[in-house]
């Protein structure tokens, strides 16, 4: 069998793991953050100032081997205790928290915390909407390439029909993910009529396409390996955002913001309705005519549109809940519990879809893996959102407001914060989360590019453990360094 046969196989006809498996990897990220912020906070409090010295090299370094490492290894030679490396990291936090209140004169238990939860936060954006778009992007980038080597579970890759993958859900919350910030969600004015700005909104999506083209012409003329099952002969991610932007945008246009989340239900219902009372289900899942026309050979790609323009709804309806001001700790404590709790209702009912309907198909983009993608993605934002709270304490009672990519509590203006913001741009200057955030769609492309190059040059499927591990970091290093250095000089690549 041929080197392409060999690694299309190696990523066919797979099933997935349980849903509990990918809730559990929700908590790996939020306490990375808390663990970066702490040594940061912990840092301050002994040198009386940042940023680190060499500033440059070591908060890269820093963000790198606290953010980015721990996400590599847990998807490889750490996934099967991932549940210890979560413990283990929750104690480390655990320990540190306890240095820095011991060390800080601010600290006093109970009424700490009841002062704190009557304090005001600045809300001009919503860190862990950033945290949680930028950190879909980075785990997409790490698995794309990690798929191709046997160090990745199996149970990680994307199914073939039916099933929970980690990288399925990947999809799922990259759509929603964009969704979240969307012009509609932000509520960001509209100049003209509806027209002028849904014609706007289509030519801004050609970039999509022309990525799409690029990488359907380089993958037929390099004859790199690809997984047809996946969107279809033709047809590739990159289409699919382009289309769902374009249909929600016109979706969008005409339907009352109050009654997106129906709307995404009734879509999602209608498709899963018809997949069960038609032939439409076996067309997608069986028939695999694909040299008859364009539909049959791209039909993975054209139905699931569905799908995912259902969860850019339900995306959007969410955005526009998070974004909405509040003031004190305590708003935004109910706000995360009402994500918890929305998660909860749309976890119970998949598993009642799944019982009584079908498993989840990120191939059809059925109802379940719109309640599933919904549901893990509220989930994921919540852990983030919980996160960002306990940091934000711990920034209050040691007094260190300069932890990047954090929310902050709203101070009068004084010449001592005008020190404090400039310090503060400078650390968010300095941060890798914000590099990626301001280069979101490059980063991913970069990422593409370096998984094709490093196909190219190293049989992924003969390498071991250790090498694949050592392969993957230095692929997200030169990724991250890349994106880093445009932060440094404050160059964002968005001409359209």
């Amino acid at each position: 069998m041929a080197q392409r046969e060999l690694k299309e196989a190696f990523v066919s006809n797979l099933n997935g793991t349980s849903l509990g498996e990918v809730a559990l990897g929700s908590f790996l990220t939020p306490v990375c953050l808390i663990n970066r912020g702490f040594i940061l906070i912990l840092y301050y409090q002994t040198k009386g100032t940042l940023p680190l010295p060499c500033p440059l090299i070591s908060h890269l370094f820093l963000d790198f081997l606290v953010l980015i490492l721990p996400l590599v290894l847990s998807c490889t030679v750490l996934s099967n205790i991932l549940h210890q490396v979560i413990i283990s990291l929750t104690l480390v936090s655990a320990c540190v928290f306890c240095c820095i209140n011991r060390i800080s004169s601010n600290f006093s238990g109970q009424k700490a915390v009841s002062t704190f939860l009557q304090n005001h936060i600045e809300y001009s954006q919503v860190p862990f909407v950033t945290l949680f778009r930028v950190f879909v992007n980075v785990k997409t980038a790490i698995s794309i390439l990690a798929v191709d080597f046997a160090v990745f579970p199996r149970r990680y890759a994307k199914t073939e029909t039916y099933g929970t993958g980690v990288m399925d859900f990947g999809v799922g919350a990259f759509i929603f993910a964009n969704a979240l910030v969307c012009p509609e969600a932000r509520r960001k004015s509209i100049s003209g009529s509806k027209m002028s700005n849904i014609t706007k909104q289509i030519l801004s999506v050609w970039p999509l396409l022309a990525l799409g083209t690029a990488r359907l012409v380089s993958i037929k003329m390099t004859g790199y390996h690809e997984h047809v099952t996946e969107y279809g002969v033709h047809w590739n991610f990159f289409f699919t955002l382009a289309i769902v932007r374009v249909v929600a945008s016109l979706l969008l246009a005409v339907l009352p913001n109050k009654q997106l989340w129906f709307f995404a239900f009734l879509i999602s219902g209608l498709y899963q309705f018809t997949l069960e009372t038609s032939e439409l289900k076996a067309f997608i899942n069986h028939n695999n005519n694909r040299e008859k026309d364009f539909l049959h050979a791209n039909k993975e790609g054209i139905f699931s549109v569905l799908g995912y323009v259902a969860i850019y709804l339900a995306g959007v309806q969410i955005g526009l809940y998070v974004m909405q001001p509040r003031s004190q700790v305590r708003e935004w404590l109910r706000m995360l519990f009402h994500l918890f709790l929305g998660s909860f209702v749309f976890y119970t009912a998949l598993c009642a879809c799944q019982t009584l309907v079908e498993p989840v198909s990120r191939r059809s983009a059925n109802l379940p893996f719109f309640l599933w993608s919904v549901a893990q993605s509220l989930f994921f934002m919540s852990c983030l959102g919980l996160g960002d709270v306990a940091l934000l304490f711990s920034k209050r009672t040691s007094g260190c407001h300069l932890v990047p990519s954090s929310s902050n509590l709203y101070k009068k203006e004084s010449d001592s914060d005008k020190v404090t913001d400039t310090k503060r741009k400078e650390m968010e200057r300095l941060c890798l989360i914000q590099a990626v955030s301001r280069n979101q769609l490059l980063f991913f492309l970069l990422a593409n590019v370096m998984t094709g190059l490093t196909n190219s040059v190293v049989d992924t499927l003969s390498c071991s453990n250790s090498f694949s591990v050592c392969i993957l970091l230095m692929y997200m290093f030169i990724n991250c360094f890349v994106i880093y250095a445009l932060h440094i000089c404050q160059i964002t690549l968005k001409f359209w």
